[in-house]
């Protein structure tokens, strides 16, 4: 598996746009995210170019347009995140992770009830 280049909070938020609407403008990214942060549009377009210097977004410059797609999956570079969190806080140890939430409250019923499920079909199909 590859090493995806880190992103920040912001750079992720405009990640999240782009991973559901791929291909997508710079207008429309910046539309979207005028709804949810109160960035201007400078910054916004500041944390795409920063994203496409990092080789996670590409671009093609339709008309006088520029359009821009996704150069890593949403799943690998959560995936990625995921582990590196793990095994920076929790030494690799997802047993000490998810007791660790469960010792503070912070699984609910229906959270705990959908890791069963899916621990169940893990072991179904064969898996660790």
């Amino acid at each position: 598996m590859r090493t995806l280049p880190q992103i920040s909070e912001a750079e992720y938020e405009v990640m999240k746009i782009v991973w559901k609407h791929a291909p997508i403008s710079t207008n429309e990214i910046t539309e979207r995210l005028l709804q949810t942060t109160s960035w201007s549009p400078k910054t916004i377009q500041t944390l795409i170019k920063r994203l496409v210097n990092k080789n996670i977004l590409t671009y093609e410059k339709q008309s006088r347009v520029f359009v821009y797609t996704p150069l890593v999956n949403k799943d690998e570079y959560i995936g990625q995140e995921s582990s590196s969190f793990l095994n920076r806080f929790y030494d690799g140890d997802i047993s000490a992770m998810v007791s660790a939430y469960m010792d503070h409250d912070q699984l609910s019923e229906k959270e705990i009830s959908t890791l069963r499920s899916l621990l169940s079909e893990n072991s179904k199909k064969g898996g660790a």
